[in-house]
This record gives structure tokens, C-alpha cells and sequence, in this order.
């Protein structure tokens, strides 16, 4: 593993720890989908900062278009995301 706090992929930089713990959830187990656990230790991993940046927003996006998903599991990353960006907005 890097250092980096970055990976770059196809020009673009990501959060090494979301893209990290994404090839984590999918490797060697199940289906290779990201199930509705998943998503939520996923979440789990981005909440931990406390912040949604736009790299953050740019590598959840990398995510959800390059990582098979269940139906479940893209659902609740989606309403996790936007509950948690709603009580951020009300915060402030």
C-alpha cells in the first residue's frame, strides 16, 4: 500500500483510503458486489472524516460507476450520503 493519501487513476485523483477499502469489501468474497453491509462500512469510511470534499465526492462517484453493486447496497450509501449531507446543511 502507499503512502499517498491520493491515487490517480486515468489522470483523475481519489482518496486512496475509499478506493482502498472499496477493493476490501469486493475482494475474495461473495459475489464481488457491493451489498448493503458493504456500502455501509464504505460509509462508514467516508463519515469518518467528518467531511464530504469534493475529492470524496469524486471517488464515491469512481466508485458507483466502476464497482458492481446490489441494488441494496447502492440505495443505502445514496441515503446515507444525503441524510448525513442534510444534517450537515441544517448544522450550519
Amino acid at each position: 500500500m502507499s503512502d499517498s493519501f491520493y491515487k490517480q487513476i486515468d489522470g483523475n485523483k481519489y482518496s486512496r483510503r475509499l478506493l482502498d477499502k472499496a477493493d476490501e469489501l469486493v475482494a475474495g468474497k461473495g459475489d464481488g458486489r457491493i451489498s448493503e453491509d458493504d456500502a455501509a462500512a464504505l460509509y462508514d469510511t467516508l463519515e469518518n472524516d467528518g467531511k464530504y470534499t469534493d475529492l470524496e465526492k469524486d471517488t464515491i462517484a469512481y466508485i458507483r460507476r466502476n464497482y458492481r453493486w446490489t441494488d441494496a447496497g447502492d440505495a443505502y450509501l445514496r441515503g446515507a450520503i444525503r441524510s448525513w449531507a442534510g444534517k450537515r446543511g441544517a448544522d450550519k
